[in-house]
């Protein structure tokens, strides 16, 4: 598919203001598309949708289908009658800027049971509507309902520690369990009922205004995830939950050992038995929450590291190919001429680009790597092809303004002095220069994470890849965005024709026209 000159913005929902501790589908996420739309932006990207699990983090579900209930809005439930201002009190007090996802978790349970307990009052006000979500989601909603009343019933520790007939998923064991479980099973139902529906709201009234939604699909699902636990003849696991192989990546120059992921890898032979169904479905569904799919780790479709299950690191590892030819030519055939984009980053073989290219799923670039000797050169615009999304900077990476801060002081490096140079700029709005000189590249596809819109330092920082705790917290506040934030943006969206102005069409005058 051919992308068109375009700009947008990268802000995940969590990151959006709210009284509720964390950012979520309510007014202030209407409030942004509206700031969107005044600056000009097309496009609107996320972090995968689904419910985080270990770390908080959005690449780590519970579910590859399934939403984040942290993401309801109790704004928008108490609009559909469903919850009272009442049992939204108390609201936790909270640092506009930082999730505590420990009080927002069990704040938002709190506040999803009262909703679902008035809910089954109010049964023949929804119930066509929600059976026929159930009906739609089955394929995936069944497991995961039981999954995660499951492992609430068990405290929340992970599905290989449950009772062994649960584990195997034995026949008769998932019937006795799915009806000692009931209510709770329908309570997951509901929640997934609630998020879609919110979730579809916000993302018509996001396209009503002539923007889309990019979404995020990571590679490899969860470990401690309902996809496994119910799909494990597709996975590196065996029958007790024991990984044989798992994910990560090899020793490098910034990690001697090497990155241990830890998720299970496919069974891709087996995969391929139906013709990569599994992916087809997954791909279908997350096309039904966006308009635009965003692969995270997209070299591992022509290869993966693949690592012995009980390695205490990653070096004991070695490449393996991967069907990625077969299975977008499934996915192409199947869904039809989808909008792909390819997280390309980190070392890329000529068959990597090779399996990019002949789908033209356009690359990556970030201009925060382009700078100083030994850096990636292709990243530098002049290199740039139009095939391409450039983004200053990465959620993984320090915010634009805090990285070459930092640089500018290290008497070791170059970077800053190459920046300056390429730009032909001296003076200290760094972080604006090198989004106008995004906007200005040939890349068909600009994105600014907010942070930098904002142009916020180190505080602002997304993830701390390898850190554990503390990621995924940061969030902006609207007395953040000045009154004519937005001119700024539009005036560049213009300036550089994102998107294209439209063709002049001459009128040809004849006689009778005189």
């Amino acid at each position: 598919m051919k992308f068109e000159r375009s700009a947008g913005i990268l802000l995940h929902p969590t990151s959006l203001p709210s009284k509720y501790g964390i950012g979520d589908l309510g007014y202030d996420a209407y409030k942004f598309v509206d700031f969107l739309e005044k600056a000009g932006q097309k496009l609107w990207q996320v972090f995968p949708l689904g419910p985080t699990g270990y770390g908080d983090s959005p690449y780590q579900c519970f579910s590859a289908f399934a939403g984040n209930p942290l993401l309801i809005s109790p704004d928008k439930l108490i609009d559909d009658g469903l919850l009272s201002q009442d049992e939204c009190l108390p609201i936790p007090e909270h640092n506009p800027i930082q999730i505590d996802y420990g009080e927002v978790i069990d704040y938002k349970k709190k506040v999803l049971k009262s909703a679902y307990s008035n809910f089954k009052k109010k049964l023949n006000e929804y119930q066509s509507e929600f059976l026929e979500f159930c009906n739609e989601h089955k394929d995936w909603l069944e497991d995961f309902a039981l999954f995660m009343a499951a492992k609430d019933y068990h405290g929340g520790i992970v599905w290989k520690d449950w009772d062994k007939e649960l584990v195997h998923r034995y026949e008769n064991a998932l019937k006795l369990w799915k009806e000692k479980l009931s209510d709770e099973i329908n309570y997951q139902k509901f929640v997934q009922f609630i998020f879609f529906k919110q979730w579809s709201e916000l993302k018509n009234y996001t396209n009503s205004k002539g923007i889309k939604i990019i979404g995020d699909m990571p590679i490899f699902i969860a470990y401690d995830s309902a996809d496994l636990w119910a799909n494990k003849n597709l996975f590196t696991v065996d029958e007790d939950g024991k990984l044989l192989t798992v994910a990560g990546v090899p020793p490098d120059y910034f990690s001697p050992t090497g990155q241990l992921w830890g998720n299970p890898l496919y069974r891709w032979k087996e995969m391929e038995k139906d013709d990569f169904l599994w992916w087809r479905k997954r791909f279908s569904n997350l096309f039904k929450l966006v308009d635009i799919v965003r692969i995270d780790h997209f070299r591992g479709f022509e290869a993966y590291w693949e690592i012995p299950g009980d390695a205490p690191t990653a070096e004991t590892g070695r490449w393996v190919k991967a069907p990625g030819e077969k299975l977008f030519k499934s996915i192409l055939k199947n869904l039809g001429d989808v909008p792909i984009l390819a997280e390309d980053l980190g070392v890329i073989t000529p068959e990597v680009e090779q399996l990019r290219d002949m789908f033209n799923f356009p690359g990556m670039k970030i201009l925060q790597f382009a700078f100083g000797t030994g850096m990636e050169t292709k990243f530098l615009p002049h290199n740039f092809i139009p095939n391409c999304v450039v983004y200053t900077g990465s959620h993984d990476n320090d915010t634009t303004r805090a990285y070459f801060e930092k640089a500018k002081y290290n008497r070791n490096s170059d970077i800053y002095e190459h920046l300056q140079k390429y730009l032909n700029y001296f003076g200290d709005d760094i972080v604006y220069e090198l989004i106008r000189l995004a906007y200005a590249s040939v890349a068909n596809i600009v994105i600014i994470p907010m942070q930098d819109i904002l142009n916020l330092g180190e505080e602002a920082r997304m993830n701390f890849p390898g850190r554990l705790g503390g990621n995924w917290t940061w969030r902006f506040t609207w007395d953040q965005i000045s009154e004519n934030l937005h001119l700024k943006f539009l005036g560049l969206a213009k300036l550089y024709e994102r998107p294209p102005a439209p063709k002049k069409v001459e009128t040809i005058l004849t006689e009778d026209d005189n």
